[in-house]
């Protein structure tokens, strides 16, 4: 029997958790974002690791012995629990977003699954959501071939909607050249900061890590996000297929049985010549699959967060 009755099988579950296509599905990149850093923060509340999700929220669960004036009245009608509001001192951070543009990120393997640009984007809002709340400031630079796109650093929720505008905005198109990008941030940025790059990479990184090292040496912190798109990291078991450069249209057709196992081994060093180069130098380095919840990217974040002086 038909009934008028919408189905949300998601509705139940924290929005952090959601794949990426199920999320793209919510609305608009501020929907989103906002939806994803409730749920993220909600769920550093209900770890038993409490001193892991205090620093990081607005609030944390309430104690025996808190001073009950603090208890946030609006949060518990919310959520049925009582958390207790903190007043933190603003941190002072700087943090700068640096997002990579190129015709490369603007592609996806699947129908329903978003592109990896919009994933950076995404990515990037929701991280900038949770430093703005966190009193720290943040700016955003996009790059392809050069920087294309640049927001100065600067706190507030204002300033916040500033930078989805711009994100909203932010098309894929261009060659990558990430390491003139980089060294022209390092030029740019006079304030030491947290640097955060959120590109798939498709560079050697010979050049790319020199610069990201150099950037590092000037005194910044360093936390790069390698998006990978699961088409990338793997080939179909069967069949033909052709490859296609997204930043110069030129195509090659291969039997995908024969190249898979090439072509796994060859992502796999890949990945392996990024650790090497970055990790190996203290630079926080992590993979990160577009089909993947956004939680764990920001998890990574926190914890690179929670190192800083």
């Amino acid at each position: 029997m038909a009934t008028n009755e919408t189905v949300t099988p998601h509705r139940d579950r924290r929005t952090d958790l959601l794949d990426p296509a199920t999320l793209a599905e919510l609305g608009g990149i501020d929907i989103v974002a906002r939806q994803v850093v409730r749920g993220f923060l909600l769920g550093l509340h209900r770890s038993p690791n409490r001193g892991f999700s205090a620093e990081f929220a607005e609030n944390r669960a309430y104690r025996p012995g808190d001073d009950l004036r603090n208890l946030d009245w609006r949060l518990f009608a919310r959520s049925d629990r009582f958390y207790v509001k903190q007043y933190e001192e603003e941190t002072n951070l700087r943090a700068y977003m640096l997002v990579d543009v190129s015709g490369s990120m603007d592609w996806t393997s699947r129908p329903r699954l978003p592109t990896k640009l919009w994933y950076a984007k995404h990515l990037a809002a929701a991280v900038s959501l949770i430093l703005v709340r966190q009193g720290d400031i943040v700016g955003l630079m996009a790059f392809h071939e050069r920087i294309v796109r640049q927001t100065r650093a600067r706190g507030g929720k204002a300033h916040w909607r500033v930078l989805l505008q711009h994100l909203a905005a932010l098309e894929g198109g261009g060659r990558t050249d990430s390491a003139a990008a980089i060294r022209d941030v390092a030029a740019r940025l006079k304030r030491k900061g947290l640097v955060i790059l959120i590109s798939d990479l498709l560079v050697a990184p010979a050049a790319t890590a020199k610069a990201l090292v150099h950037l590092q040496h000037t005194g910044h912190e360093v936390l790069v996000f390698h998006l990978i798109d699961p088409g990338e990291r793997d080939l179909p078991t069967t069949g033909e297929t052709r490859f296609v450069d997204p930043e110069t249209g030129d195509s090659l057709r291969v039997s995908a049985a024969d190249a898979r196992r090439r072509y796994r081994d060859a992502v796999a060093t890949a990945v392996a010549e990024w650790t090497a180069a970055l990790a190996s130098r203290g630079i926080a380095y992590s993979t990160i699959g577009t089909d993947e919840p956004l939680s764990r990217a920001l998890r990574l974040c926190l914890r690179k967060r929670q190192r800083l002086p």
